[in-house]
């Protein structure tokens, strides 16, 4: 604690009471607070923050100063530190769960792409952003460059570009983008030509990429992300291989044998330590899958009804028990948003629902009181959102997910939002901020510190266009 405070807490720790008779003075202390100066101090300092109120206290307890009469400098002291104590350092501590505000940046009103990515590509330290066929130079992102085919496709239909994701995949120090086309056909990476402009060179990831809604995580904590998929009947990940970079990703499957239910529009996929072994194991809406000590020998299987038809499956501990939950859509297509709180019942691990948007296929019924009423949740990430250090939930409505007749309320505002992981005691559940009602997300979507400002930025990619919210302070 500064020297400031110390000067002003000793000033008015032992302040006495104004009386006629000399007597009658007391100190503070002990003429409010039953003889402990604890109490009072406690009560004039609440708006404080735990730690820095429990550093004033202790200064205040352990001053031993001699009784002082009354003075005008300790009575300015006294409201002084009152003053301070509600209004500035009140404020400092409120600013600590402070609810961004964005500045929406249209990059374009076509449409590209569902997907976007982060990264620097022109290697100027400065963060640039991908939609589609178009990379944008940071900071303001008003230069475009076309780094491969594409072109201002129907939002009736489908664009070529599902998901993007960025990294250096052949080791060269320039960051380059993989492409998650249209589920069903053949994924790939577009090497950066750093600097040197034109169209990116390709190189495969895998064959017959399935998924409407891929991840790239560090699934086996080795430093290199994969990518999370389905194929024709395998759930797994690839992995680029750095001796081999531009030959096909090297692909797991965690599934023993071949499994219908994995094709090219399968929907729900995420990844988080749900053992709490330390190891990252893999979510689909059906149930998770445990990492076994050899990832590449085949994964247990834990059954659990997760959703009808999820997005992106979001895993951390929202509820603060140390034991990681699961946050989903329950139909990515209709109403449905809940969480799942992890449990264990004699040594099983099991979840319990929590939702927070009933499931509805209906434009008006269970759903119609929920707030927000958004329908096609269709694409999650997870971050800390108001720099509390506790993750919070961004997706928003897909428009148009099948069309302008397609799904519910297809035309519905499109909100983009995220969700606010609020501890209380025992109670925990996660509160809506909207951002934006004409955006919302596609199948992907990207969040990271554009500005250097430390608050969280949304790209955004879909059939409403490129968009860039940039957080204002």
């Amino acid at each position: 604690m500064t020297s400031f405070y110390k000067i002003v807490l000793q000033s008015v720790a032992w302040f006495p009471i104004l009386s006629k008779n000399r007597e009658d003075v007391k100190p503070v202390g002990v003429q409010l607070c039953n003889p402990n100066p604890r109490i009072l101090v406690a009560h004039l300092l609440t708006p404080l923050h735990p730690h820095l109120l429990s550093d004033i206290i202790t200064s205040v307890v352990n001053v031993r100063q001699p009784f002082f009469p009354f003075s005008l400098m300790r009575l300015l002291s006294l409201l002084l530190l009152v003053s301070f104590a509600f209004v500035s350092l009140s404020e400092i501590a409120s600013a600590q769960t402070k609810v961004p505000k964005y500045k929406k940046i249209v990059l374009s009103d076509k449409f590209h792409a569902e997907g976007s990515c982060i990264g620097d590509f022109n290697k100027d330290g400065i963060p640039d952003i991908a939609v589609g066929h178009f990379w944008y130079e940071g900071p303001d992102f008003k230069k475009a460059h076309k780094f491969f085919e594409g072109e201002d496709f129907d939002p009736t239909k489908y664009s070529n570009c599902f998901g993007m994701f960025s990294g250096d995949f052949n080791g060269d120090g320039w960051d380059d983008i993989l492409i998650c086309p249209h589920p069903g056909t053949d994924g790939f990476w577009c090497e950066n030509p750093k600097n040197a402009g034109g169209l990116w060179k390709q190189h495969p990831v895998s064959k017959e990429l399935g998924n409407e809604s891929q991840d790239f995580a560090d699934i086996l904590g080795t430093g290199r992300k994969s990518l999370l998929f389905n194929r024709n009947g395998w759930f797994g990940f690839a992995t680029p291989n750095p001796e081999k970079p531009y030959e096909p990703w090297d692909f797991i499957a965690i599934n023993e044998s071949e499994d219908k239910r994995y094709q090219r529009y399968t929907h729900g996929l995420g990844y988080g330590d749900i053992t709490g072994n330390g190891k990252l194991d893999i979510i689909e809406r059906e149930g998770w899958w445990e990492q076994p000590a050899d990832p590449k020998k085949p994964w247990k299987f834990h059954k659990f009804p997760f959703s009808d038809a999820a997005a992106h499956m979001i895993v951390y501990d929202v509820d603060g028990d140390g034991l990681n939950d699961v946050v989903t859509a329950l139909h990515c297509h209709l109403y449905g948003f809940a969480w799942y709180k992890q449990v264990r019942k004699n040594g099983e691990i099991t979840f319990e629902q929590k939702v927070l948007i009933p499931r509805s296929d209906k434009a008006f019924d269970a759903a119609e009181n929920s707030f927000p009423k958004v329908s096609q949740l269709h694409a999650f990430v997870a971050v800390d959102m108001n720099g509390n250090g506790i993750p919070d939930v961004v997706t928003g409505k897909r428009f148009w997910a099948h069309g302008p007749k397609g799904d519910v309320e297809p035309d519905a505002p499109a909100m983009l939002m995220w969700w606010e992981t609020k501890r209380d005691g025992d109670k925990t559940t996660l509160i809506p901020h909207i951002i934006d009602e004409d955006s919302g997300v596609g199948t992907q979507f990207s969040v990271g510190d554009l500005n250097g400002d430390g608050v969280p930025d949304i790209v955004i990619g879909n059939k409403k266009g490129a968009f860039v919210f940039l957080s204002e302070k």
